[in-house]
């Protein structure tokens, strides 16, 4: 009876993903043909087949800015998930470790003292995002007292903050005309620069990042529990947690430094997945970079449509983000533990 009710319950949440891949790949099509070519609208096929134009500005600038957005959701919510069941905690995104602040600083050194290249930028902000990761985890070693997640937990805040009034620093020394502008634009967030050479920058990177997190996905139900009880079921927790670490932070970092920082997609989309597939990261996991995806799919959508100029991805994931995570809060079905 037991067993039945367990098959029940994994047909139940395949049955969930396939319509959630389902879903977004009609999110997807929608993003590609939704524009103001030639005017605000979905482009028809009878367009494509008759204007040279609109199948350039299809292939060349929209299709590369989707997938770039799609990827920008599945790595920060994959990312997002992967922080939260390590840690535990479901208040921690991919910025947790310095990871998005580190990204901001890099990109910021690039623009005041060396070029606005984008190489030069997704170089630099990649690099300090890989770094301050490195620098959470070098300081967590160092501390003398508590869990080795708390001391994580302290480390990462440390040097959030740390990179947070170095950004403040190089604000204030800026070019007012030329930086300044440049630096805050990056930091609201956005795909506006995307074609296929930024996108081929990152693929590389993130999607073997991601496969090998989804690969591995089970493991991470294992690494929730003590060390004495995963090591005893023949996995080696510490090496492991490293290992997903790791190729979140590079997942993440080659996202931010094309798009800039976007925030509460890697906080949010992983506590909607947990909902509706359950706490088993063999579906939650799937469940979130899908969601994720279609998240930024919808925010990018409505970022470049809604208005005559475009409205800056990160700030349309924060409000639209907050908003749901307050709404989730407020329901009777939410426990916050003490």
């Amino acid at each position: 009876m037991i067993r039945n009710r367990s098959e029940k319950a994994l047909l139940s949440q395949g049955g969930w993903i396939t319509l959630t891949l389902f879903i977004l790949l009609i999110v997807f099509a929608v993003a590609l043909l939704l524009g103001r070519y030639p005017k605000a609208g979905l482009m028809s096929p009878a367009l494509l087949q008759e204007d040279p134009l609109a199948q350039k500005l299809l292939l060349n600038l929209r299709l590369p800015r989707v997938l770039t957005a799609l990827l920008l959701g599945m790595a920060l919510s994959g990312a997002g998930m992967v922080f939260q069941m390590i840690f535990a905690n479901p208040l921690v995104e991919p910025g947790f470790l310095g990871v998005s602040q580190g990204a901001a600083f890099g990109a910021s050194v690039s623009i005041v003292f060396v070029t606005t290249s984008i190489w030069a930028i997704q170089g630099f902000a990649a690099s300090f995002a890989i770094l301050g990761l490195g620098f959470s985890y070098f300081i967590a070693r160092k501390v003398r007292f508590g869990g080795w997640v708390i001391r994580l937990i302290l480390a990462g805040i440390s040097v959030s903050a740390l990179f947070t009034a170095g950004i403040g620093i190089l604000k204030y020394i800026a070019d007012p005309v030329s930086q300044l502008p440049e630096i805050t634009f990056w930091m609201l967030g956005g795909l506006w620069n995307i074609t296929w050479r930024e996108y081929l920058t990152i693929l590389p990177i993130v999607a073997p990042s991601l496969i090998i997190i989804y690969l591995m996905r089970w493991r991470l139900n294992l690494l929730c529990l003590n060390d004495e009880t995963s090591f005893s079921l023949g996995i080696a927790p510490g090496r492991e947690r490293i290992v997903f670490l790791l190729l979140a932070t590079l997942a993440t970092a080659s996202v931010i430094s094309v798009s800039g920082i976007v925030g509460w997609v890697g906080l949010i989309v992983p506590h909607i997945a947990r909902r509706l597939y359950r706490s088993d990261t063999r579906y939650a996991l799937t469940g979130s970079m899908l969601l994720g995806g279609m998240f930024t799919l919808i925010c990018d959508s409505i970022a470049r449509t809604v208005l005559m100029g475009e409205i800056p991805l990160g700030i349309l994931t924060s409000a639209i983000g907050a908003t749901i995570f307050m709404a989730l809060l407020m329901t009777r079905t939410v426990k916050v533990e003490k």
